[in-house]
């Protein structure tokens, strides 16, 4: 057990900041699951259930231990939305790649734009979401005095990292301009409570993400020309 605790509370100081492995090393797997979906393969689902699992438990210690950074409630929650969207996106392009004769070494899926009915609906359903969690994680409150502009922020950062998670198991272009409207309003708000990794990660995802777009965006052109429809897996 002491062992286990130890394993819980190693943490490194830079620059006068406490910074624990478990915040560096969940967020070294979300940086490898997102290049395993730039690449389209299987094992980027999994891979980032581990980082997810890390980073949950980072974000919501503040919730228990006195003393801790500024807790992100919405960070935190997104983590558990994230496993269960991973589960759902592992599944899926999983039941493609079989359906395509199972070569592990080959993209799992072809990328396409959503439709225009699959864009308003989930415009619509994120413009929803970010009223709701606003209100709700102002009722649950930070654990400090914050700002009303910092409840508007996290709504942000959760919705759209669902709505990203989402459309990428879907095998829309459209998740990675989800991830460049998260990263925008995510980095000033993770570094301004302290959490300096995921902060810098995010900007390393930032070029990563422009990246994928332009990789994705091509292999929806080269693939599949008329990929602008509905998907043939529909689960």
């Amino acid at each position: 057990m002491s062992f286990l605790s130890w394993l819980y509370d190693a943490h490194l100081t830079i620059a006068g900041h406490d910074i624990t492995w478990r915040e560096i090393i969940g967020n070294a797997f979300g940086f490898a699951s997102a290049i395993g979906g730039l690449r389209r393969r299987v094992w980027a689902w999994p891979v980032g259930i581990l980082g997810n699992v890390l980073l949950f438990s980072v974000f919501i210690n503040a919730t228990f231990e006195q003393g801790a950074q500024v807790p992100l409630f919405g960070q935190a929650g997104r983590q558990v939305f994230f496993i269960l969207t991973s589960i759902y996106g592992w599944h899926r392009w999983k039941q493609v790649r079989d359906a395509r004769g199972g070569d592990s070494d080959a993209p799992a899926i072809t990328p396409r734009w959503a439709t225009a009915r699959e864009r308003v609906a989930y415009l619509v359903a994120a413009a929803a979401g970010i009223l709701v969690f606003q209100w709700l994680f102002t009722v649950i409150g930070a654990g400090w005095p914050a700002p009303r502009w910092y409840f508007w922020c996290d709504a942000w950062i959760f919705v759209g990292s669902m709505l990203a998670t989402y459309a990428m198991a879907r095998g829309w272009n459209d998740f990675w301009l989800a991830w460049i409207a998260v990263d925008l309003v995510g980095v000033p708000l993770l570094w301004h409570s302290g959490y300096y990794p995921s902060a810098l990660l995010f900007v390393a995802y930032g070029a990563l993400v422009i990246w994928g777009f332009v990789v994705w965006l091509k292999a929806s052109r080269e693939e599949a020309p008329d990929a602008n429809r509905e998907d043939p897996v529909s689960v």
